[in-house]
């Protein structure tokens, strides 16, 4: 059977995405489910991430969000039998990729798909609407009556947070980096209260959401890169300033970003003591990289796709594409021409 990998060159920024032969997983854990695939979706890969966590290989498997259908349990699984309909993360030190026709994977790292929601859909959201809730409950504790400000509120992840906030009450602001986003953004349901056009250069951020929040700032900040630097050019002018972000956050506020290289010298921490502001770092990976919270996890997944199932998660979904394509589709979601692909093994 064949997967995804991506073989490592000597630069960081030199990677190449290969379909590999691979064999067929044989012996079965004692908690491992073998799952066959029916569609992954293909994210991002942090490769830094697999650095800091001595997790490098010469092949590293790619595709790790997957929709299938169980084929066998190990002697210890409670969670499942066969011919259930799940819906997981393969972990980051999982052998196989999620393209392979046919994955081993811990009970614990799974949930049940509900019948309402479709292996397409599943695959799509299970790892963004992980984010979601990990950004807004776990980290920013987001409450009704609230204000959010949602960067990149089109991107997949974007977009679940929009809906999980209006699901709990809280007033979402949202940027739209280009006139289709904008239009999008517009049209949802419940709306959003203010989409900002940072692909405009009229408009501006931090008076557009001091304006709309009566000059107070945000509760929340959820980013999708920060600028750190003014000089960093015209590439990244989407991308809002650390400062404007200080600014335009409220007494008690809380920030959480995506920016792993973040940093905040003194005046900057003496914003954040004065409003009494804090900040928060988001990585999903914690919840498969550390059992210390297994329960909390499988509870999030769950209601991922029990929100799914009824409405309240409204993805954006493109096409999917096809096994043969799945090379150029991750070397495009990782150079960031594209957000999200979704690749069909039925």
């Amino acid at each position: 059977m064949k997967g995804l990998y991506c073989k490592l060159g000597g630069d960081q920024g030199d990677v190449k995405f290969v379909l590999q032969e691979t064999n067929a997983p044989t012996n079965i854990g004692s908690h491992q489910v073998k799952v066959q695939v029916k569609i992954c979706a293909l994210s991002p890969v942090d490769f830094k991430l697999y650095e800091d966590l001595r997790l490098e290989s010469e092949l590293v498997p790619v595709g790790r969000e997957i929709s299938g259908v169980v084929l066998q349990v190990g002697p210890k699984v409670t969670f499942f039998q066969p011919d259930d309909e799940v819906v997981g993360i393969l972990p980051l030190d999982a052998e196989l990729s999620g393209l392979c026709s046919v994955v081993l994977i811990d009970e614990y790292d799974l949930v049940q798909k509900p019948e309402k929601v479709s292996w397409f859909e599943a695959a799509a959201v299970i790892k963004d609407g992980l984010r979601a809730y990990t950004a807004l409950h776990t980290l920013a504790r987001m409450a009704a009556g609230q204000t959010v400000l949602v960067l990149d509120g089109a991107g997949p992840f974007g977009v679940l947070a929009i809906q999980l906030a209006h699901y709990h009450g809280v007033k979402v602001l949202a940027t739209a980096l280009s006139p289709d986003d904008q239009k999008f953004l517009e049209e949802l349901r419940p709306s959003v209260a203010r989409v900002i056009r940072v692909w405009d250069s009229k408009e501006n951020l931090v008076d557009s959401c001091l304006e709309e929040t009566g000059g107070l700032g945000v509760d929340i900040i959820i980013d999708s890169g920060v600028r750190l630097y003014e000089e960093e050019g015209e590439t990244q002018s989407h991308r809002p300033h650390k400062h404007d972000l200080l600014t335009l956050l409220s007494v008690g506020g809380h920030w959480v970003t995506t920016e792993q290289h973040l940093q905040l010298d003194p005046p900057d921490s003496h914003i954040l003591f004065l409003k009494a502001a804090s900040l928060s770092f988001l990585n999903d990976e914690v919840w498969t990289t550390s059992r210390a919270k297994q329960g909390r996890y499988l509870h999030i997944l769950k209601d991922v796709m029990d929100k799914l199932s009824t409405g309240t998660f409204r993805p954006q979904l493109e096409q999917p594409v096809p096994l043969y394509e799945a090379t150029v589709s991750m070397e495009m979601v990782q150079r960031k021409q594209t957000r999200k692909r979704i690749v069909v093994k039925l």
